[in-house]
């Protein structure tokens, strides 16, 4: 069910360790649920983008560039580019005359993985609702980023890290773009789980004060949708199932730690975003539970933002990974009602 809501203007803190186990019993719960973590990166993989390891693979009848946007394996995403584009950017790359054409505007998709941030976890989670965007004209950029329990420390997200990475990922899209003869029209966040989190952030910058980390983005999203995203970090890492996957991101309950990396991240503290926003949730989601949807329409709805909820009847935690599900034919409707079009479509 889609609800479209109109525009208006002494709990005892977890021990580190048992931040760690909450977190691991997430992951392992995801896991338990389909979504298994993909082979530990290989520390000796050269840092050229194209070896870049756990790289999803090719969509069919698309090309698929990876991108790097730091030095560690995880700091990569992939400009993915549907069939009817590729012949049209090889001639952009190689032109005839003297006097390079002028770019293709084109609309993207970003693609931002969950996995309760956790290292074990990376982009090729959304390597089937990107073929289904392709498959249909869209352009997509699939983001990944460093997460928490990585074996390398420097391989190892958590904050700032984790943030920094998506903002720099996503500042990278015109330059990827760029060379392919293509420029960004409408830009769409679409996030699943913990990234659901991380895409709202994404919409969040602009607000952010000048020096915190991710604050002055070359990149606003257009659009953003939190698919059964950790919306309220501070809600969430004071308890509920995500309690210790938030605190090892944030790096301690908002008791523990002294400065105000809860404000700056958590997308409910940053309130308005001044993007519109889908927030969907299954109605069987026992991961993310359905009131962190709710709750985070309301609050965003109250701020003044342009939201509308969707309330899946059953669906569950992963099912927006499914591109044949109902979760997922919300997000691509949604998307398409507000503009997201196939390159060449006619602006």
């Amino acid at each position: 069910m889609m609800f479209a809501l109109a525009r208006q203007d002494g709990r005892r803190p977890l021990s580190r360790r048992a931040r760690r186990l909450s977190a691991l019993a997430l992951a392992v719960a995801l896991t338990a649920a389909g979504c298994t973590a993909p082979a530990s990166p290989d520390p000796e993989v050269p840092s050229a983008a194209a070896d870049a390891p756990s790289r999803p693979a090719q969509p069919d009848d698309a090309a698929l560039t990876t991108y790097s946007y730091g030095p560690r394996p995880a700091q990569t995403a992939d400009l993915i580019l549907p069939a009817s584009l590729t012949e049209r950017t090889e001639e952009l790359r190689t032109p005839s005359g003297s006097e390079a054409p002028a770019p293709q505007v084109v609309d993207v998709v970003v693609l931002v993985h969950g996995g309760g941030w956790d290292a074990a976890y990376d982009r090729s989670s959304e390597t089937e609702v990107a073929r289904d965007l392709t498959d249909d004209g869209i352009v997509v950029w699939n983001l990944d980023y460093r997460g928490v329990g990585a074996a390398d420390p420097l391989d190892e997200g958590g904050w700032p890290g984790t943030f920094e990475d998506v903002a720099a990922g996503l500042d990278l899209l015109p330059q990827a773009l760029g060379e392919a003869g293509l420029a960004p029209g409408r830009v769409a966040v679409v996030g699943h789980s913990a990234g659901g989190t991380m895409a709202l952030w994404l919409a969040a910058r602009h607000t952010l004060p000048d020096g915190a980390p991710g604050a002055a983005p070359l990149v606003r999203p257009d659009l953003v949708v939190t698919q059964a995203g950790v919306n309220d970090l501070k809600t969430a890492g004071a308890e509920g199932p995500v309690e210790g996957a938030v605190q090892a991101l944030m790096g301690g309950s908002t008791s523990e730690v002294r400065d105000d990396r809860y404000d700056l991240a958590s997308p409910t503290a940053l309130l308005p975003l001044g993007v519109p926003t889908l927030v969907t949730t299954g109605d069987l989601d026992a991961v993310v539970v359905p009131s962190v949807a709710t709750d985070y329409a309301e609050a965003a709805q109250a701020a003044g933002d342009d939201v509308t909820l969707a309330v899946i009847p059953g669906e569950d935690h992963l099912s927006p990974q499914n591109p044949r599900s109902d979760a997922w034919a919300a997000v691509r409707d949604w998307l398409a009602e507000r503009g997201i079009a196939p390159a060449g479509s006619t602006r």
